[in-house]
């Protein structure tokens, strides 16, 4: 695949606003796309030699002619090896279980924003058992909403959460920055929701997500018979999050002349619609985030300085996972309660090599690529708890990290995470350190289960004597086969 160096996809959908925004997304990276109005379009074109030369399948949830779980299945009985990555309007995570199960190799939603397709299109084109753990299989998955849900114990995320409870008191902008994936809009979600504006609307906007030529219509909305094609008058995201908030995901993709206009909202609280006579006042609390290092886009002259200092009032950066990795147990057992909470889906455990595993990972695409290799293991595991077996690829992106033919024997020689961060939380929701009492109860579970129940093993290890032991088991309520 992948001829004279020009990787082909095939897009299933008949909208040509759609196919317009993919086809444009994909050449950036290289792509060259070809389109199919339905699935027997679709499945004709495997034949042709444009067809025998597929990288990719990007499919619409929805087909005129097949039900899309039959479609991917027909797909892939196919061409068993073509990753088939589908799209959707639908947030639902029944809609991503099935097309798993039957064969998708990803799940994005609409708006697609360009970073995730571009991330999911490269990814096909690597090793095949690298692929599919750095793409958004689980953003559907709904986020946090309280900083008491916001998992991490790690001190410079804490202190960056300490900054943003704060700042949630206030009206003034918030800039988060950070790599993607760590978060950005679940610490956003969070400061709205302990905001005193958290009964009003909470608007999102990915400004990578909207083509250049409409982001000013999205944003501030345009008047009938603004430009060629305005048929009808259009409420802009400023409007409909007045009183609210309006979080703006990948602020540093938005145009300049589009900066210019934010600016004016960010001093004077009024947008002007295009084509409209008059501006309109907004109370609008204004939450940006961005990926890149803003500094580095005002010198290249790509992001105007003065909105640089208007939306970074409150500043917050978010670590990477790979600074973090103490908070990765905590991050699995919370992320797979919430995807034993979706339908088709139950609850599983996870073993300590398979934790040893997760916790080697430097894990590139952060929290979300971390969530969504636990939702595709959760997808296909047939047991009751997550083994090493179930993550292959990131193992296999483990291997390939430590080079070459000696990468396994690197692997295992790699140094196992201790055992206290696989089931030892210091620290609450909140940032407070948790009672001592909550902390010791957990030690001696963990040292029951480490040592298998062995009670005279355990009260060694514990340095403390057998009746020692059976009395603290006593008092704080844990039964001897925890």
């Amino acid at each position: 695949m992948a001829r004279d160096g020009v990787p082909m996809l095939m897009l299933i959908d008949d909208e040509p606003a759609q196919r317009r925004l993919v086809s444009a997304l994909a050449a950036r990276a290289g792509w060259r796309t070809i389109f199919a109005n339905d699935g027997d379009t679709a499945i004709a074109t495997l034949g042709t030699q444009d067809g025998m030369r597929l990288d990719a399948v990007l499919l619409d949830q929805w087909s005129p002619s097949y039900e899309p779980t039959g479609l991917i299945r027909e797909l892939r009985s196919r061409r068993p090896a073509l990753p088939i990555l589908v799209v959707t309007a639908h947030n639902n995570v029944a809609v991503a279980v099935d097309a798993m199960r039957a064969g998708a190799t990803d799940y994005l939603a609409k708006p697609i924003a360009p970073e995730r397709l571009l991330a999911a299109l490269n990814a096909t084109l690597a090793h095949a058992s690298a692929r599919g753990e750095l793409r958004p299989l689980t953003e559907k998955i709904s986020a946090a909403l309280s900083f008491e849900d916001v998992v991490g114990a790690a001190p410079q995320f804490r202190a960056a959460l300490a900054i943003a409870a704060k700042a949630a008191r206030a009206r003034v902008p918030v800039l988060i920055e950070g790599e993607s994936g760590v978060g950005k809009d679940v610490v956003a979600r969070a400061i709205h929701a302990a905001s005193p504006r958290h009964k009003q609307p909470m608007v999102t906007v990915n400004c990578g997500a909207i083509p250049a030529n409409l982001v000013e219509s999205d944003l501030f909305g345009h008047e009938r018979g603004a430009f060629t094609g305005a048929f009808d008058r259009q409420v802009g995201k400023f409007v409909s999050a007045d009183t609210g908030t309006i979080f703006l995901d990948e602020v540093s993709e938005m145009p300049l002349d589009a900066q210019v206009k934010l600016l004016r909202v960010l001093q004077d609280g009024e947008v002007q619609p295009l084509g409209a006579r008059r501006p309109i006042h907004v109370d609008v609390r204004v939450i940006a985030a961005t990926n890149k290092r803003l500094h580095d886009e005002i010198e290249a002259g790509r992001f105007r300085e003065d909105l640089y200092y208007r939306l970074n009032v409150v500043q917050l950066t978010i670590p990477p996972l790979r600074e973090r990795l103490g908070d990765v147990p905590a991050l699995c057992r919370h992320l797979l309660a919430r995807i034993a909470g979706q339908p088709g889906l139950r609850s599983l455990g996870l073993t300590d090599d398979a934790l040893a595993l997760l916790m080697q990972h430097d894990w590139p695409g952060n929290v979300r690529q971390l969530q969504n290799a636990l939702f595709r293991a959760a997808v296909l595991c047939e047991s009751d708890a997550l083994t090493p077996q179930d993550f292959p690829q990131i193992a296999a992106q483990i291997h390939t990290r430590t080079h070459g033919d000696h990468g396994q024997a690197r692997l295992r020689a790699l140094p196992q995470p201790p055992r206290e961060a696989a089931g030892i939380t210091l620290f609450e929701g909140d940032g407070h350190v948790r009672p001592l009492a909550e902390i010791e109860a957990d030690v001696i579970r963990l040292a029951i289960g480490h040592y298998r129940g062995r009670m005279t093993e355990v009260a060694r290890r514990l340095g403390i004597g057998r009746s020692t032991l059976y009395r603290k088991l006593a008092e704080l309520g844990i039964d001897s086969a925890a």
